[in-house]
């Protein structure tokens, strides 16, 4: 008896042990989950805010998108603050960390190549100068915001969840973490700008002029300058021979490791496209890496987008300018900008009301309307950042020779904290041209734009109060912002484009700083005189056809392109079809048809590669090959013309478009990997396919790759590429659509962090109409970051899409919400709706 009890006790205890396990984890989620909700932001009630002038209140409607309004602008900035820190604070802290190279400390070493690749431009001691140099009323306006978000942070009731996964306490915002967010800008749109430098030096010493010339044209036919019709300039003619390297084939699994490495190169999802540190390239995949990335079009060679464009009020219904904006980053959770309407008093008797988005961190709107004249921005692409050769000499210890002559670098010991590990730290050596950067046994003084006093300001919010496209445009070069093609109209219908933000003034008999200075040039050819004034800017207004336009591509033709330089301009084929799609509008049109140029996925760049690739695909090419005779038939049946998610002929293109550039410019590439993992041939020139389709033409035998019998023999090996890829693992070739390339899954950057919430912290797949070369650019990691079309003074008619929702927070309504609008292109109401839930903030 006693033996059948302690058998019955003995059974019980595991069942016990299991229902303790189950109710503490049970206990563990419901813990968490309580956790998320206090980490939630305060939607509605009263908050007592110290300094306030009058009272102040945050009016959100059933999307989450607030009116922000006060009795001055200053309340207005507090509250902004206090909003941006409640919904978006650790994507704030990750973006100043990003421009001050902190990451590491809340992610370890995985984040110390980034880290250490930021840290060389010293931007935290860069703000700290930047900021004690600001007028003061724009200090008023930083320091009246940095007092919101400091109260937004601490008025909730838990922590963001994001510290508690990476087990940090949240750092309390300064001013000067403003300046760096907007310097987090410049790595992201002007980061590019130094790998390509590497490629372009490396081009200059492995090609003559001639060649150079032809693989690097400074015009091609695809370009639409805003300042003439086409552009003027003979083409290059082919050189008679090929560069050495030219076509030089890889050990198998080279490229395909190469691609791995740059995939993997970021340090994480969050981080901007150009900050891809070269130790990465160290990094050896795996096979199954390998087979993973074999695809010839996986890498997205020159994906870049963002367009903006201006309809004058002769062209619109209504008399008034219709200005349009879509701005293209990288996709991610939460998305980049915050909308929000502001409204404080005028000065004048009345309210001043703006709308757009903002970006968290900032206390200004970026683009938007304030109801007289709205404005947007894409990316200039000039010429910001040059590498100057130095040289060393044993006579000199401690010294670099530049082309001013012997100077001693002034040596800064960077500490970089590193979670689990000891600190890090980083040597600095700062010169009179920038701080010294190695690659490839050359050492270079890297002279960027961002370094110079004067970089980053908050001017931006004088925006807010100009009346005029020629007020706009005179404020435009006094903006302390990454420089942007800025496109405006006003209620009056001008319409008006210039360069906002600075431009370094080179000598005038400066060499093509495109490529790296000589460490022998003259030192005038190297020194920067400040900036340009404002009357030097170069300024389209009014133009003739009553349209403005750009899309990153070559914006002058005349005198004013030499101001800007070519810093990496996008091949000019989406400039074409969008100038070609306004003009379409004719003599009347309207906010709907203007936004929907920015949707416009036709596939006029890809149309003649498919040509190509059917005229390659003859009788003789087919025959007893089944595989190519399928890609030929699906040339055929699946082209819509479009980059649309169910053509498979769309795919087949663009993969033979890429494989070609695999097979010509592959040899290049694997010694351009050594200087930076972007240094490609791509990055120096845009204006590849332009020599490609030359050559296909001409047929020249000098430049025609050993390895192949004839140029279509070459054609057929770069299709055969693109056809193994797409039916490996036994997968139908009929079934591989753009769609299934093009896809897109957002995510939160913690959302591989919780497994168990993974699901909440990230979208399913999208399939993405539109790619390169056309309006819609879209990728799976990048593409519009916001869609907005306005016309100042009838903001209730103006339209927006954004791929995510205003809150960061998973447990959120607002953190997907806007998301299948952005997906499907529906345009949605730009002005917040009713208010559903209102915060208001009231003096101590």
């Amino acid at each position: 008896m006693g033996n059948e009890v302690r058998q019955k006790r003995w059974w019980k205890w595991p069942a016990r042990m299991v229902l303790g396990v189950a109710v503490l984890a049970l206990l563990a989620v419901a813990g968490g989950w309580l956790y998320l909700r206090a980490s939630l932001p305060a939607l509605d009630g009263t908050q007592e805010a110290p300094g306030l002038q009058g009272a102040a209140s945050v009016a959100r409607d059933v999307h989450g998108v607030p009116v922000i309004s006060g009795a001055s602008r200053l309340d207005v900035a507090y509250a902004t603050g206090f909003v941006h820190a409640q919904e978006r604070y650790f994507q704030m802290d990750l973006l100043r960390r990003v421009a001050a190279g902190e990451l590491s400390e809340l992610f370890g070493p995985r984040a110390l190549p980034t880290d250490q690749a930021h840290r060389l431009h010293r931007l935290r001691a860069r703000a700290d100068l930047a900021l004690a140099a600001l007028p003061a009323d724009d200090r008023q306006l930083l320091d009246r915001y940095t007092d919101g978000v400091n109260a937004g942070l601490n008025a909730l009731t838990a922590r963001p969840f994001e510290y508690v996964l990476t087990g940090a306490a949240p750092r309390a915002w300064r001013a000067a973490d403003s300046l760096l967010v907007i310097w987090a800008m410049y790595f992201d749109l002007q980061g590019n700008q130094l790998p390509r430098e590497l490629a372009r030096g490396w081009l200059r010493e492995h090609t003559d002029q001639a060649q150079r010339a032809f693989l690097a044209p400074a015009y091609t036919e695809w370009d639409a300058p805003l300042d003439a019709p086409a552009v003027i300039g003979e083409q290059a003619p082919i050189p008679a021979s090929a560069p050495p390297w030219w076509g030089r084939p890889r050990a198998p699994g080279q490229e395909a490791a190469r691609r791995v490495a740059l995939a993997s190169s970021s340090t994480a999802p969050w981080a901007e496209p150009s900050a891809k540190p070269s130790a990465a390239w160290l990094e050896e995949p795996s096979e199954a890496d390998i087979a993973a990335a074999a695809e010839p079009s996986a890498a997205w060679l020159n994906t870049v987008g963002s367009n903006n464009w201006a309809v004058a009020g002769s062209r619109s219904d209504s008399g008034a300018a219709i200005v349009a904006n879509d701005m293209h980053l990288g996709l991610q959770l939460p998305v980049i900008w915050y909308r929000a309407a502001l409204q404080f008093p005028d000065g004048k008797g009345g309210q001043r009301r703006v709308v757009g988005v903002t970006l968290p961190g900032a206390p200004v709107v970026v683009v938007g309307s304030n109801g007289q004249v709205a404005w947007g921005f894409t990316n200039s692409y000039g010429d910001y950042l040059d590498l100057v050769a130095v040289a060393a000499d044993p006579a000199h210890p401690h010294q670099v020779r530049t082309p001013a002559g012997w100077e001693t670098p002034v040596v800064h010991r960077e500490t970089i904290v590193v979670k689990g590990e000891p600190d890090a730290t980083l040597v600095v050596r700062e010169t009179s041209l920038g701080p010294l950067r190695d690659a490839a046994g050359t050492t270079y003084a890297v002279r960027w734009a961002a370094h110079q006093p004067g970089a980053v300001n908050v001017r931006a919010h004088l925006l807010e109060d100009v009346a005029t496209v020629a007020q706009a445009l005179a404020l435009a070069p006094t903006l302390g912002i990454p420089a942007q093609n800025m496109v405006a109209g006003d209620s009056a219908g001008h319409i008006g484009w210039t360069i906002a933000g600075r431009i370094p003034r080179r000598a005038m008999n400066a060499p093509d700083a495109s490529y790296p200075l000589r460490g022998d040039a003259p030192a005038g050819d190297v020194t920067w005189q400040g900036w340009l004034a404002a009357g030097e800017y170069p300024q389209v207004v009014d133009p003739a056809g009553g349209q403005l336009f750009t899309a990153n591509s070559r914006q002058l033709n005349g005198a004013g392109a030499a101001l800007l330089g070519d810093g990496g301009f996008d091949l000019g084929a989406r400039s074409r079809q969008v100038r070609a799609g306004l003009s379409a509008l004719g003599a009347r049109t309207d906010v709907a048809k203007v936004y929907a140029v920015a949707l416009d996925d036709r596939a006029l760049f890809l149309a003649p590669w498919r040509d190509r690739a059917i005229a390659a695909l003859d009788a003789q090419a087919v025959a007893g090959q089944p595989a190519r005779a399928q890609a030929l038939a699906l040339l055929r049946s699946t082209w819509t013309g479009h980059a649309s998610v169910d053509s498979v002929a769309y795919r087949l293109t663009r993969g033979y478009l890429y494989a070609l550039y695999d097979i010509l410019y592959g040899g290049a590439d694997q010694q351009l990997a050594t200087l930076d993992p972007k240094a490609g041939m791509a990055a120096a020139s845009s204006r590849w396919p332009v020599a490609v389709a030359r050559l296909l033409d001409a047929q020249p035998p000098a430049w025609l790759p050993p390895q192949y019998a004839s140029w279509q023999a070459l054609q057929l090996a770069a299709l055969d590429r693109v056809i193994a890829d797409l039916t490996r693992d036994g997968r139908s070739l009929a079934d591989a659509t753009w769609g299934q390339r093009n896809t897109a899954a957002s995510a939160h950057p913690m959302a591989a962090a919780i497994p168990l919430l993974g699901r909440y912290l990230k979208v399913p797949p999208d399939m993405l109409a539109g790619d390169q070369h056309m309006p819609r650019v879209a990728g799976p990691t990048f593409g519009a970051s916001e869609r907005l079309t306005v016309m100042p003074g009838r903001e209730q008619e103006g339209v927006f899409n954004m791929p995510g929702g205003q809150s960061g927070h998973p447990l959120s309504p607002y953190f997907l919400d806007g998301r299948s609008d952005w997906v499907a292109g529906r345009p949605t109401p730009l002005l917040p709706g009713p208010p559903v839930h209102t915060l208001n903030f009231r003096r101590p």
